[in-house]
């Protein structure tokens, strides 16, 4: 799959998704009284907080569960839009990076791996569009399918915007004199960021080599009623 081609960035950067919609990952995974309700969707950050409350009414109704859930829900969603809104307005750092996302994913019946470059300034990319077209290229029909592959995309982009807000703040303590540059050890997530540098230049990556083609092609599974029940139950005892 090939992702859209990047713009050029030269003014510093705030704080932002790298897609064309500031949206922010959620995940909830909330039990109570022994009923669990799982669930990962998007969030515009900039809607009103009332918006999730009755986010959290109508799920509840909808899905049958006990009034118990809406504070739950409610909490979790709050508490990580407030983490995102701490981001906001800080630094990131900025420069010509290209990184690998990886999908190991099974939604229902189907089982989807692969990995792909994503330019990391090209501010005008659409996750769910990628998704959509990687579904029409495989042939997959569950609809469930590529919002989860939309969402792991947009889950693993925020990760790698906080850990470039981390590149910026070291940075800026490099200028200033703080620490000298030697004696500076950085920190894990800048490590990776220049370590995805030296392995996913633009010259050498994006254009992938014909011996690398085995090594990104999608790997797709259905999986049987059978299988499917046995990873289920797996899954359950895991979570206990």
């Amino acid at each position: 799959m090939k992702v859209p081609a990047s713009a050029s960035w030269k003014a510093p950067l705030k704080f932002r998704m790298p897609t064309a919609e500031n949206l922010v990952p959620i995940r909830l995974d909330i039990e109570v009284d022994g009923q669990r309700y799982k669930d990962a969707f998007t969030w515009n950050p900039y809607d009103p907080d009332s918006e999730v409350v009755m986010f959290a009414k109508r799920t509840v109704k909808d899905l049958k569960l006990a009034p118990g859930f809406i504070p739950q829900i409610v909490q979790s969603i709050q508490s990580q839009l407030a983490d995102f809104r701490s981001y906001e307005g800080q630094d990131m750092y900025a420069g010509d990076k290209i990184v690998p996302i990886k999908l190991d994913l099974r939604v229902n019946h189907t089982v989807i791996r692969d990995q792909f470059l994503w330019d990391l300034n090209n501010f005008e990319s659409d996750p769910e569009e990628f998704a959509r077209t990687l579904c029409k290229d495989l042939g997959i029909e569950d609809p469930e399918v590529g919002p989860a592959i939309a969402f792991a995309i947009r889950e693993q982009l925020y990760e790698i915007a906080i850990q470039n807000v981390t590149s910026a703040r070291e940075n800026r303590i490099n200028k200033k004199g703080r620490r000298g540059a030697e004696h500076f050890p950085p920190s894990k997530a800048s490590g990776a960021a220049l370590d995805l540098m030296k392995l996913f230049s633009f010259r050498s990556s994006v254009v992938r080599k014909r011996k690398e083609w085995d090594y990104y092609k999608p790997i797709l599974d259905l999986l049987s009623n059978e299988d499917v029940d046995a990873l289920e139950a797996k899954e359950e005892r895991s979570g206990q």
